[in-house]
């Protein structure tokens, strides 16, 4: 059974006081990796040696382009860790956020216009913002 739309915007309310709370956060994972160095005669040379490491680093994507950054094993490998586990919170809010939006428009009624020349030219103006749009998908 769906909720009314007064306790989905009751629900949002309280959501959104929680937004404060995150503070800082980041986006990302910590990976953890091991490298050979070239040299014959280092343990690393070995088949079963695993390689020189562990490193620690801090990976994420802005704009399509991958980042990394190397931490420190100690505070600054746990300070960012607390960090991503944040940003991993903050996006589960964010999808709530969206999710209980998304119902909320579903329910909220849609304003009725009666008068009829009011009515044909927002049809119209709607009809030209949309396939303004189409042409330009066409083009590009």
């Amino acid at each position: 059974m769906t909720e009314d739309l007064q306790n989905l915007e009751d629900r949002r309310d309280r959501l959104y006081q929680k937004l404060p709370s995150f503070g800082d956060f980041r986006l990302g994972i910590i990976s953890e990796t091991y490298t050979r160095c070239g040299k014959k005669n280092c343990a690393c040379a070995h088949k079963d040696h695993p390689g020189h490491g562990p490193r620690y680093l801090w990976n994420t994507t802005r704009q399509g382009k991958s980042l990394a950054q190397h931490l420190r094993l100690g505070p600054e490998l746990d300070h960012v860790y607390k960090q991503i586990e944040t940003g991993h919170r903050f996006q589960k809010w964010c999808q709530e956020a969206i999710e209980l939006n998304e119902e909320i428009c579903r329910l909220r009624p849609v304003p009725q216009i009666e008068d009829e020349k009011e009515l044909t030219a927002l049809k119209k103006k709607l009809q030209r913002r949309f396939s303004r749009r189409q042409r330009k998908k066409s083009i590009a």
